[in-house]
């Protein structure tokens, strides 16, 4: 009998969508146990420029509890290669926009000298924690001489053109 097969299917999952819940889903069908990496606050900052939307705490908490999920792993370093030595994943997951990059093409010829397959899925275009954060700041202005509060007419402004 042939052991549990492990997939890792890292991301930030920064203002948790639908797009991220069907990545875990469609991991899952392909693995025994799924494990979510979910970046660090720091990385996250260190990849985009910016710190995520919803902090670490709260984005393992969320990603924990989703049903097809078995454990998460916090990555601190942009480095899946390491994240393979402390877990011993056999399969990895990534969203396809990330198919035929340059450092997911490298990084798939040394996954594979590992013996760990990689699998993208289709990503969801119409959903994305970047397209929120783009809707969020549209709907809240920040002003830029204080903290990120609506004043009341901002906040009718925002809620009238939300749809019912």
């Amino acid at each position: 009998m042939m052991g549990e097969r492990v997939g890792y299917a890292p991301g930030v999952f920064d203002l948790f969508h639908v797009g991220h819940l069907n990545i875990l889903r469609r991991a899952r069908e392909h693995c025994d146990r799924l494990i979510a990496g979910v970046c660090s606050d720091e990385l996250v900052v260190r990849l985009k420029g910016r710190p995520p939307v919803v902090p670490l705490a709260e984005r393992l908490e969320i990603v924990r509890s989703v049903r097809y999920v078995d454990g998460t792993f916090v990555a601190l370093v942009n480095d899946k290669i390491e994240a393979w030595r402390q877990l011993g994943f056999d399969v990895i997951f990534k969203g396809d926009d990330w198919l035929g990059t340059d450092v997911w093409t490298s990084l798939e010829t040394e996954l594979t000298k590992i013996g760990v397959d990689v699998v993208y899925f289709p990503y969801t275009a119409h959903t994305s924690s970047t397209l929120l954060r783009d809707a969020l700041r549209v709907l809240a202005p920040r002003d830029p001489s204080g903290p990120e509060i609506l004043s009341p007419a901002a906040e009718v402004s925002a809620r009238r053109s939300l749809p019912d």
